[in-house]
């Protein structure tokens, strides 16, 4: 099996920062991309940024120039550093992957729980 936990969230003012972390655990031969999402209430989820493997990224449009995603292969760990805080930034954070375990040529997706961000004054 393999596990995200995601770790970092919290209660910030508006022009704050946070910084996310999520760390991959299990059964890992290799993880491909690594992202993060978001899901605030009463709409769906959406992608806040993504990285590969070899380290390109991309990011939504409501995040770019504020977010940095980042990622460590050798401790299987992704981090999302978020600056210039907004309220519409309020959200549950989701930790996500494509993991190639061991012993399996599939790769699969894995979510992890969510981490909640508040951004209010």
């Amino acid at each position: 099996q393999v596990q995200l936990v995601e770790s970092g969230g919290g209660l910030v003012q508006p022009g704050g920062s946070l910084r996310l972390s999520c760390a991959a655990s299990g059964c890992i031969f290799t993880i491909d991309a690594m992202g993060w999402y978001r899901q605030a209430p009463g709409k769906q989820r959406e992608l806040v940024a993504v990285i590969t493997s070899v380290g390109s990224t991309n990011y939504a449009d409501s995040t770019k120039g504020r977010f940095t995603i980042s990622r460590d292969n050798a401790k299987n760990t992704v981090h999302l550093q978020m600056d210039s805080l907004k309220p519409e930034d309020t959200a549950v954070y989701y930790c996500n992957a494509d993991v190639k375990r061991t012993f399996d040529v599939r790769v699969m997706n894995y979510w992890g729980k969510g981490t909640l961000v508040t951004v209010s004054s």
